[in-house]
């Protein structure tokens, strides 16, 4: 087979077949060609047997295009069905073995939906009420139990003759981590599934281990046939994963590992990052050489990583051409920081590049609705990719339907939020409230007024909720817009409800759409506004028409992009607080703090020609903090960058304090910088010159340097390179 199109290290990875193998694959360094060419040097040299080759995917659609590229490089449909998920291997396993407890072959694998469906029968077998967000947040901690017991629920409830009780360990977990009466709420739901002969998407994972480990001719019979197992994107694998890759390929020895420690971002999904760094190969591979960005872009990324602990030193390079400065754009608000990114992007297209050419990346979901906001006022055609826009969220509507309720006495705004939180108005409730309001030529709201002293209708919460769009209806008269939609969301009850469901996202959104308002009156501050008028006017963005075709700007969260490039990327909001994430970091310390790093350079190496990096002073209703620029900013050598917008000279310092602060108040012990220098160094500024280091302090941050031609000056030690 044609091998002439691989470089050297590609080429090495691809010939590299016996053994333990562990490839470090940068960003844009052509691992799936590796992937795909070994596969076929397999087949096509070594004369393998497809059938006896694994190759495992992280996603459905890499499998395929993993396939499609294997056929065509061997010619025809040869590769086999093993090229794959994890958990679409575990299948194929599982119909083949799975009669050995009991299942038959063909057991039905339960989806989201099938899930709900059983854990409604569970909560109604116990005698609790059975809300969709409460059944949704017992799955939460239905999956962690199952997880955290690593297989140890097969044998205690879904075998034949299963004793219906759960390990000690995992008993105390339940008590310690779960809800009151999680725990019987998880034995019926475990009894309907071992009823029903059903496994879900955690069972594959756990019934094939179980049958590897304790069957040992099965064990040995596919210890025997996978002859060469291949593991694509390991970094972001969890410890069952890696059970199951290191039993399979136990008797040949044959396991190549394809990973980049640098972009795991899924730990807090339970990927198991020390594996990799851990794994101990017989040969070990860096491609290092990346095909997509220019070299300024790659720089930037290579000195944000540096600051990474947990990683295997690799500096990204390549051939093409150093590319333009990355521009950095710090805005007064979020308003003229996503008023500056259309602009760009009209300038650009002015030029001859195509909408589709652009991505803009986010931290957070909620972080897109000023981007939205601009692109609509500025006729941008947008899509978010694999969400939903702001303004068509399910929480920013129910929270909308209330003030167009308050308003206007709107009846779709009636319908979508009387049961909202829920008020025991069911479909036969609004069928008798439609007929009364059709009777009496009123709206839906007046017609459930006439119906609340009737015995269906004499509930606490109906005339809670009747109650509060009257009061409501009062304070519009004289209460801020933004105040009345706090007033709504405390006492409607909706905070309350996403709160106890553990819905940060859409309380983010909330947050976020409270302070959209907020800027609507700043921006309107010299009219006359009033709720009528403010509805009006966010018609726009709820009604906007949303164009099918392909040529859009994608908005996503970074976590969204991981595996995409554009030509041009902005990564917007970029605060410290906001990335890295505070909430994140608190809660898992440094390894929190380094994956939010392993996410800034994810999102940097998504850019091929040009990339933007933006963030914006003001308030962050949701971090409860002032806005300053993110530290991964300040990590970017000072050559790569130019800034445009107007800064306060001693706004970095005041990053840096902030910084400091946050570190601190996360549990975080402050790390100087890794570039660190002693007395008496030599050093180069780019605008001193040369000079030595007299003095450093802060904790390395600062440092005095007697420079040959200016004499003594103080600064920050990130400016300085060694001479």
């Amino acid at each position: 087979m044609e091998l002439r199109g691989l470089n050297d290290k590609q080429l090495e990875a691809v010939k590299a077949t016996e053994g333990r193998v562990r490839i470090i694959a940068g960003a844009g360094s052509g691992k799936t060609r590796v992937l795909a060419y070994r596969y076929a040097y397999l087949v096509d040299v070594l004369g393998i047997d497809p059938g006896n080759i694994l190759c495992l995917t992280f996603t459905n659609k890499a499998a395929a295009e993993m396939r499609n590229r294997i056929n065509r490089l061997i010619g025809g449909e040869h590769a086999s069905d093993f090229i794959c998920t994890i958990h679409s291997f575990c299948v194929k396993f599982l119909r083949e073995e799975i009669f050995r407890l009991g299942y038959p072959k063909t057991f039905q694998i339960l989806d989201e939906e099938d899930m709900k469906a059983i854990a409604k029968e569970a909560f109604e077998e116990n005698g609790l009420e059975r809300k969709e967000s409460t059944v949704e947040r017992y799955l939460k901690d239905f999956y962690k139990i199952k997880a955290f017991s690593a297989g140890a629920y097969i044998e205690g409830f879904l075998l034949p003759g299963a004793p219906e009780e759960i390990d000690a360990a995992t008993l105390q977990y339940i008590h310690n981590k779960c809800q009151p009466k999680t725990y019987e709420l998880f034995k019926s739901t475990m009894a309907r599934q071992r009823k029903y002969l059903s496994l879900d998407f955690e069972d594959l994972i756990s019934f094939t281990l179980h049958i590897l480990n304790n069957f040992p001719d099965v064990r040995t019979k596919w210890q025997r046939k996978m002859n060469y197992v291949m593991v694509d994107e390991v970094q972001d694998c969890n410890a069952r994963d890696w059970e199951i890759y290191e039993i399979l390929s136990a008797r040949h020895g044959n396991l190549f590992l394809v990973g980049d420690p640098d972009q795991n971002i899924y730990e807090w999904r339970g990927a198991c990052l020390e594996k990799f760094l851990e794994c101990r190969p017989q040969t070990d591979i860096i491609m290092a050489q990346n095909y997509r960005s220019t070299t300024t872009i790659l720089d930037a990324a290579n000195s944000i990583i540096e600051n990474n602990d947990m990683r295997i030193p690799k500096d990204l390079y390549t051939q093409n051409e150093t590319g333009w400065p990355i521009t950095h754009f710090h805005g007064k608000d979020d308003r003229q920081e996503a008023d500056w990114i259309s602009k760009q992007i009209t300038s650009l297209r002015e030029g001859g590049s195509e909408y589709s050419d652009f991505a803009v990346l986010v931290r957070s979901s909620y972080l897109t609705r000023a981007v939205e906001q601009s692109f609509m006022r500025n006729k941008i055609s947008y899509v978010i990719w694999g969400g939903v826009r702001f303004f068509e969220r399910k929480e920013i509507k129910d929270s909308l339907s209330y003030l167009r309720l308050i308003a206007f006495d709107d009846d779709m705004a009636f319908k979508r939020i009387a049961n909202v939180p829920s008020r025991k108005i069911g479909n036969k409730s609004m069928k008798t409230i439609a007929e009364t309001a059709a009777d009496r030529g009123c709206s839906l709201f007046e017609a459930l007024r006439l119906l609340a002293s009737t015995k269906a209708f004499a509930k606490e919460p109906v005339r809670k909720f009747i109650e509060l769009v009257d009061t409501a209806r009062t304070l519009s008269q004289d209460m801020t817009i933004s105040n009345l939609m706090e007033f709504v969301l405390a006492n409607s009850g909706l905070n309350d409800l996403y709160r106890n469901d553990e819905e940060e996202e859409r309380l983010e959104n909330l947050n976020e759409l409270i302070q959209s308002i907020k800027i609507y009156e700043t921006d309107h501050k010299e009219d006359e506004i009033s709720l009528e008028t403010y509805l009006q006017d966010i018609a726009l963005y709820t009604n906007i028409d949303n164009d099918k075709g392909k040529n859009h700007v994608k908005i996503m969260t970074v976590h969204q992009s991981k595996g995409l490039e554009f030509p041009y990327v902005f990564i917007a909001g970029l605060s410290d607080g906001i990335m890295p994430n505070k909430r994140s970091v608190r809660e898992r310390k440094k390894k929190a703090m380094e994956e939010e790093r392993r996410l800034m350079y994810v999102a940097v190496t998504r850019a091929e020609k040009r990339l933007f990096l933006t963030e914006s002073e003001g308030y962050s209703v949701q971090g409860g903090f002032n806005k300053v620029p993110s530290r991964f900013l300040r990590e970017i050598k000072e050559h790569l960058m130019v800034t445009e917008g107007h800064m306060d000279e001693d706004l970095w310092n005041r990053a840096a304090v902030f910084s400091r602060a946050m570190d601190a108040e996360c549990g975080l012990a402050f790390i100087a910088p890794r570039n660190e220098f002693l007395e008496g160094d030599e050093v180069i500024h780019d605008h001193f010159g040369n000079g030595i280091i007299r003095n450093i302090y802060d904790d390395g941050e600062y440092c005095e340097v007697e420079f040959w031609e200016s004499g003594l000056r103080s600064l920050k030690t990130e400016k300085l390179r060694k001479a």
